[in-house]
C-alpha cells in the first residue's frame, strides 16, 4: 500500500506541474462528423458511443456499424479481431474454442477478460484454456450495432477478471417492423502435411423486430454449418522396436522443439453445426426501460473422418501398432485416430432494467442465468476403420453446470460538488461445475461403463464498488474508485481411485476464502484544444475459478490434475494515454505496464507415444509477471480523400516471467524459468482497416493482421516455425466488397488469408477463405 500511496502522489505532483489550457468535454467528447454515404441510425439498448469516445477511465476502442463494413464476419468474434492489443484464436468458422486475450493476458488466461452481451455475461469464468472461450455465438453478429472494448481493470464498476480488459456488446432496439435476412456461404483449400481438400460453410440468419407502442420484440434463428481442416496432426519420434510392420506414408518433419518427427495421420475434417434461437422483449415506460434476452444454443461438433498416411505392402491403410519406414520405427497409439463428437445445449437468461429514480439519481440492475441443459464429449478408443475396434470409448459429462449473476448499481450527479458523479452498487456471481468422465462399452451412445474421473465444485464472489468521477475544471478530471470483493469456494471434490476399495472415491476439498480491495486512480488533463493526457493506475484480484481448483480427469488426449490450493492473481496496472483528436478522428498512444504475482498459468507437458495419455497438464502459479506495452492508434474518417476511412494500431508487449521462485528454489533441478516471455504473447501485433467508399451503394475494403512468433511453454524450448503445435507469427490480408443491389438487397463478396499462408497457433490457422454473402431487408 505505501509504493500505491507513492505512485499516487508521484502521478498527481507530476500532473500537476503542466501548465493548464482549453476545454474538455466540448474538444474531446464530440462526434466526428459523418462521411457523405449515410449509415442507417441505430438505437441500441445500452449506451450509444461514439468512435473517438476515450474514456473516463479505461482507455477504449469503439466499434460502430460504419466500421464494421469492412470485416469479413460470420460469427460476433470477428467484428473484435482487428482492434488494438487483441488476439482472438478461431481456429475455423464455427469453432467453440474462440479464446480471447487482451493486452497483457495470453489467449489461453481466459479468465482475465469479460465479454457482455445487452449486459449478459458471455465470458466463461467455469473453465480457461480453450474451454473457457466467450460463448461468442449467443449473439449473432448480425444483430450488433456498437462494440466497446475497455482495456484494464481501471474502472471499479468491473471485477479483476477485467485484467485483461472488458468488451461490451450492444444490439440493436427494434424502432419499426423489420425482417432481416442473411445468407453466407464460405470456402477453403487446405493442404498440410498429408491432407488436401476442399472446405465448405453456410450460415442462414433470419429475424423479425417490430415496435408496439412501448414495447419492443426481437426474434431471431442462426444456423452455421462449416467443415473446418484437420485441427491436429500426429507424429512419433524416431524409435527402436521389434516386429513393426513395414509402411509407407509416414512424413518427415519437425516438432516444436526442432527435433526429427514422423507424421503418421491427422484428425480430420470437423463438422460444426450451431442453431441458435433468440427472443428480446424491450419495454420503456416514462423514465424507465428493461429488456428481457433469452437464448437457447444447440451445438453438435463431429470428428469422425481421421486420416492415416500409412499404408502397408498390401496397399490398405493401418490405424495402429508399431510400423517401419525406410529404417525409421514408430508406434501409432489405439486412440490416436480416433473419432469424437459433441453435443451442446445452452439457455442464456438475462434481464436489464434501468431508469431515474429522481433528475439526479439513475438506477440499473442486471441479472443473468446460464445453464448448461446438455454438454457430453464422446471419444472412440480406436479409429473407427481400424480392424481391432470394438465400439468402446471414453465419455466426458456436465452435470448441473452454469452460473447467476446479479447486479444494482446507482449513478448520483449531484452530491453538492460542482462537475462531481457518483457511483456505487454491489454484485453477486455463483459458479457451479461438475465434470464425469467415464468408459463406455459403446462410445456413440455414451453409456455408462465405470468412472475414470470426477470432478467439481462451486465458487462464489460478493462485491461491492464505489467509483467518483469529478470533472474539476474545464482543463483537469479525476476518477477515484474502489471495489471490494470476497471470494469463496466450497463444495470442492476430485476423483483419487483407490485400488483397494470397490467404490470410485472422491477427495473432499477444505473450503476457502479471500478478501480483497482494489483502489482505482485516473486523472485526465487537457494541454491545449483537441489534446487530452490520462493517467490511470489499478489494482485488482482476479480469483481461481472452478475448473483451476478441482479439476481432475483423464481422456485419450489429456490428464488434468487438480490444484486446490491456488491463490488470486495479484495485478497492479497503469496505464498512460496521449491522443489528438481530429475532426474526423483520432490519433491515440498508450503505454501501460502490468505487474502479476501469482499468475495462473497451466502447462501441458508432452509425453512420449507410448505413454498412456499423449499429455499432461497442471495448473501452477508463477510468482510474477511483468508486462510493459505500447499501442499506437490512428483512426481516421476521409484520409486524404472523404471516400476512405482508415482504422490501423500496432503494440508492442514485452511480458517476462520476472519471478518463480517458490518452485525454483525448492527445486535447484529444475531449469530456471526467470527471464523467460510468458508463453502465447508476441511481441509485436498490428492491424489495418482500410474502406472506400466507391459511391452510395457500393463499398472496397481490405484489411490486415500481423504478429510475429511467440512460445508455447514457460520454458521458452518451443522455437520450430511453421509445424503442428507452434506459435507462429503471421501476416495475414483481407479484402471484402460489398453492394447494394437495391435499397433492401446487399451482396458481398470477401477474401481472407488472401497469401493462403499456413500459420499455427498450436493449431492451424485457415488457409485462403472466400466468402458470398446476401441481404435482404423488408
Amino acid at each position: 500500500m505505501r509504493n500505491l500511496k507513492s505512485l499516487l502522489a508521484i502521478a498527481i505532483a507530476s500532473v500537476s506541474a503542466a501548465g493548464m489550457v482549453h476545454a474538455h468535454d466540448d474538444v474531446l467528447k464530440k462526434k466526428r462528423s459523418k462521411n457523405p454515404q449515410q449509415v442507417e441510425e441505430v438505437k441500441v439498448w445500452g449506451e450509444a458511443r461514439d468512435s473517438a469516445s476515450s474514456g473516463y477511465t479505461n482507455p477504449t476502442s469503439v466499434l460502430t456499424q460504419e466500421d464494421m463494413v469492412s470485416i469479413n464476419a460470420t460469427t460476433t468474434e470477428d467484428l473484435v479481431k482487428y482492434e488494438p492489443s487483441i488476439v482472438i484464436r478461431k481456429r475455423y468458422i464455427g469453432d467453440s474454442n474462440g479464446t480471447l486475450g487482451l493486452r497483457g493476458s495470453n489467449m489461453f488466461a481466459t479468465p482475465r477478460s469479460m465479454v457482455f452481451a445487452d449486459g449478459v455475461p458471455l465470458h466463461y469464468l467455469l473453465q480457461t484454456r480453450w474451454s473457457g472461450a466467450p460463448r461468442w455465438t449467443m449473439v449473432s453478429a448480425s444483430e450488433i450495432a456498437q462494440v466497446e472494448i475497455l482495456y484494464g481493470p481501471f474502472s471499479a464498476e468491473y471485477s479483476g477478471n477485467s485484467m485483461g480488459g472488458v468488451i461490451l456488446i450492444e444490439t440493436a432496439i427494434p424502432q419499426e417492423r423489420k425482417v432481416h435476412v442473411d445468407l453466407d456461404y464460405f470456402v477453403q483449400d487446405f493442404s498440410a502435411y498429408g491432407f488436401n481438400d476442399t472446405l465448405e460453410g453456410y450460415k442462414t440468419f433470419v429475424s423479425y423486430g417490430e415496435k408496439f407502442d412501448d414495447l419492443s420484440v426481437y426474434l431471431s434463428y442462426n444456423r452455421l454449418e462449416n467443415n473446418s481442416q484437420p485441427q491436429s496432426y500426429y507424429f512419433d519420434s524416431k524409435r527402436t522396436l521389434n516386429n513393426a510392420t513395414p509402411v509407407t506414408g509416414l512424413i518427415t518433419d519437425t516438432d516444436v522443439y526442432g527435433n526429427a518427427a514422423y507424421y503418421f495421420g491427422d484428425t480430420g475434417v470437423e463438422q460444426a453445426v450451431t442453431d441458435n434461437f433468440k427472443i428480446k422483449l424491450g419495454y420503456d415506460v416514462e423514465n424507465w426501460s428493461s429488456l428481457l434476452n433469452i437464448a437457447y444454443e444447440n451445438r453438435n461438433t463431429l470428428r469422425d473422418s481421421a486420416n492415416s498416411y500409412l499404408t502397408n505392402a498390401a496397399g490398405d491403410s493401418v490405424w495402429s501398432g508399431n510400423f517401419i519406414q525406410d529404417g525409421i520405427a514408430i508406434t501409432v497409439p489405439a486412440s490416436r485416430l480416433g473419432a469424437s463428437e459433441l453435443d451442446r445445449r445452452s439457455l442464456s437468461t438475462g434481464l436489464r432494467i434501468k431508469g431515474e429514480l429522481t433528475e439526479s439519481t439513475h438506477f440499473e440492475a442486471n441479472m443473468s442465468d446460464f445453464r448448461i441443459l446438455e454438454d457430453n464429449s464422446r471419444a472412440s478408443s480406436h479409429a473407427l476403420q481400424d480392424p481391432l475396434f470394438q465400439g468402446r470409448g471414453l465419455t466426458t459429462n456436465y452435470e448441473d453446470t452454469g452460473w447467476q449473476t446479479l447486479e444494482g448499481k446507482f449513478t448520483f450527479s449531484e452530491v453538492g460538488v460542482d462537475g462531481l458523479e457518483v457511483i456505487t452498487g454491489a454484485r453477486y456471481e455463483a459458479y457451479e461445475l461438475n465434470l464425469d468422465t467415464y468408459n463406455s462399452a459403446a462410445w456413440t451412445s455414451g453409456d455408462f461403463a465405470g468412472f475414470t474421473g470426477r470432478s467439481g465444485g462451486k465458487t462464489h464472489i460478493s462485491a461491492a464498488f464505489v467509483q467518483m468521477n469529478w470533472d474539476i475544471n474545464p482543463r483537469w478530471d479525476l476518477a477515484l474508485g474502489g471495489r471490494y470483493e470476497r471470494w469463496q469456494s466450497e463444495d470442492g471434490y476430485y476423483s483419487k481411485d483407490i485400488a483397494a476399495t470397490p467404490e470410485f472415491d472422491l477427495v473432499d476439498v477444505v473450503e476457502a476464502s479471500s478478501n480483497q480491495f482494489s483502489p482505482k486512480f485516473s486523472l485526465g488533463y487537457v494541454p491545449a484544444e483537441s489534446w487530452l493526457v490520462r493517467y490511470s493506475l489499478a489494482k485488482a484480484y482476479r480469483f481461481p475459478i472452478v475448473e483451476e481448483l478441482f479439476a481432475q480427469s483423464a481422456s485419450y488426449s489429456n490428464a488434468v490434475e487438480a490444484r486446490p490450493d491456488l491463490k488470486p492473481e495479484n495485478g497492479l496496472h497503469h496505464n498512460l494515454m496521449l491522443e489528438k483528436q481530429f475532426e474526423s478522428g483520432y490519433a491515440r498512444i498508450n503505454f501501460f505496464t502490468e505487474t502479476i504475482q501469482d499468475a495462473i498459468e497451466s502447462q501441458t507437458t508432452l509425453l512420449p507415444s507410448g505413454s498412456a495419455v499423449p499429455s499432461i497438464t497442471t495448473f501452477s502459479a508463477v510468482d510474477e509477471v511483468k508486462t510493459d506495452g505500447v499501442e499506437l492508434i490512428l483512426n481516421r474518417y476521409g484520409v486524404l480523400v472523404p471516400e476512405l476511412d482508415i482504422r490501423f494500431n500496432i503494440a508492442y508487449t514485452k511480458s517476462i516471467i520476472t519471478d518463480n521462485s517458490t518452485i525454483e528454489d525448492t527445486n535447484p533441478n529444475v531449469i530456471s524459468i526467470e527471464g523467460n516471455d510468458y508463453p502465447r504473447m508476441p511481441r509485436w501485433r498490428g492491424n489495418l482497416m482500410a474502406t472506400y467508399h466507391a459511391s452510395d451503394r457500393w463499398n472496397l475494403s481490405a484489411n490486415l493482421q500481423y504478429a510475429d512468433k511467440s512460445f508455447g511453454r514457460l520454458q521458452n524450448d518451443d522455437t520450430a516455425e511453421n509445424v503442428m503445435g507452434a506459435q507462429d507469427g503471421y501476416t495475414r490480408i483481407g479484402v471484402k466488397t460489398t453492394y447494394d443491389l437495391r435499397d433492401n438487397l446487399e451482396l458481398g463478396f470477401g477474401i481472407d488469408n488472401v497469401t493462403d499462408e499456413i500459420s499455427y497457433v498450436a493449431h492451424p490457422w485457415p488457409g485462403r477463405s472466400y466468402y458470398l454473402s446476401l441481404s435482404y431487408d423488408m
